[in-house]
């Protein structure tokens, strides 16, 4: 266990204190290297398994644990459920190589209580992990502003801390009414905190709208393939990635595979089929929300209900007001069930939302809107 120097002076928020728990020396190294570098984090202590890391954080309070999979001693999936115990409020960001196993077991430690996760580079990547660099950081410091709300947390006793400006409050959220255009097509965006809002959204859609439902969840390959399963157990209808070429059927849920923007577009015979491609990525990511909305109020009119879930950025948010100039209808996670409320807090200020809701409120309404067009 080892504690990190103090931050700079200048800046007036606390610092995210985080702690690393990986067995390889090489790795914690580089994620201390990569985190240090953010004015914004604290590095309060590196643990190589889960019990040490249970052991140092008795000690050492922090509010985002980058924890390994696997580990001697306590593995990852073993040490999550006791972190949480031990520190309530803390945020878990799992770190795994790009695996079907890891995979698997990633998206069972967010069902069990971890934020996200990140996928580290291999040995032959590490010399240029300048995107790894930027996606931990952001995870770590938005979840890091996550914790203290939801602990609270002094700034730290070895720093002075200049008065911190009090934030103006937020203009209040303008909402429009639905089109009353029966949708079509259902489109989902989701990033940080999506998978397990999916699989609560669609859960509560399983006796619902039967049309087809595209979804755009910031994940790497692997990774959406596996999510597609728990998704087609959610929902009881046929759940996959999308495949390039495949026309679009009633009833199924197409999922943007990793690496690859999902793109919709209507044929000359009214046909509508889907197309995947890599072109370049938007807002750092690829599969992108705003692509497939895009090109989903081209294909439908206005006859589209966009749902934007939690999520970091604001991936998402100049689509939904092309699908809601088009005619169509778009939805919003609230700010207090969002693990995150950028991507949806984005599309909420837009004013183009007709409901911003509670994850539990969505599927209820969503099924309202898909059988009528109206609330």
């Amino acid at each position: 266990m080892t504690l990190a120097a103090p931050l700079s002076r200048t800046s007036a928020l606390a610092p995210v204190r985080a702690m690393i728990v990986d067995d390889s020396p090489m790795v914690r190294g580089l994620l201390r290297r990569l985190l240090g570098s953010d004015p914004e984090i604290e590095v309060a202590a590196a643990a190589g398994d889960g019990n040490a890391a249970l052991t140092a954080l008795k000690g050492i309070p922090v509010d985002v644990i980058v924890l390994d999979i696997e580990m001697p001693v306590m593995d990852g999936l073993t040490a999550l459920p006791l972190l949480l115990a031990a520190r309530p409020g803390v945020q878990v960001v799992i770190a795994s190589t790009l695996t079907r196993r890891n995979a698997e077991i990633s998206l069972k430690a967010l069902a069990l209580g971890a934020a996200d996760y990140v996928t580290k580079p291999s040995a032959s990547e590490v010399a240029s992990a300048e995107n790894f660099k930027r996606e931990l950081v952001e995870k770590v410091k938005a979840l890091g502003r996550r914790a203290q709300a939801i602990v609270g947390r002094p700034p730290s006793p070895r720093r002075i801390e200049p008065p911190v400006p009090v934030p103006p409050p937020k203009p209040p959220i303008t909402l429009r009414q639905p089109s009353g255009i029966r949708p079509s097509v259902i489109a989902i965006g989701s990033s940080t905190g999506g998978p397990q809002a999916l699989v609560t959204l669609l859960t509560g859609l399983r006796d619902g709208p039967k049309q087809p439902i595209f979804i755009t969840q910031h994940m790497p390959p692997t990774f959406t393939a596996i999510l597609a399963e728990h998704l087609k157990r959610a929902s009881g209808r046929e759940a996959a990635e999308a495949i390039d070429g495949e026309r679009v059927a009633e009833g199924r849920v197409y999922i943007a595979p990793g690496d690859h923007h999902m793109r919709v577009e209507r044929t000359p015979e009214g046909a509508f089929r889907i197309r995947l491609d890599k072109g370049p990525p938007e807002h750092f990511c690829r599969p992108a929300v705003d692509p497939m909305m895009r090109s989903l109020a081209a294909a439908y009119g206005g006859k589209v209900l966009a749902v934007i879930l939690t999520g970091m950025g604001h991936d998402g948010a100049a689509g939904v007001r092309e699908i809601a100039a088009a005619g169509g209808t778009v939805i919003a996670q609230d700010e207090a069930t969002s693990v995150v409320w950028g991507m949806p807090g984005a599309a909420a200020a837009t004013g183009v939302c007709s409901a911003v809701l509670p994850l539990r409120e969505i599927a209820p309404l969503v099924t309202r809107i898909a059988a009528t067009g109206h609330t």
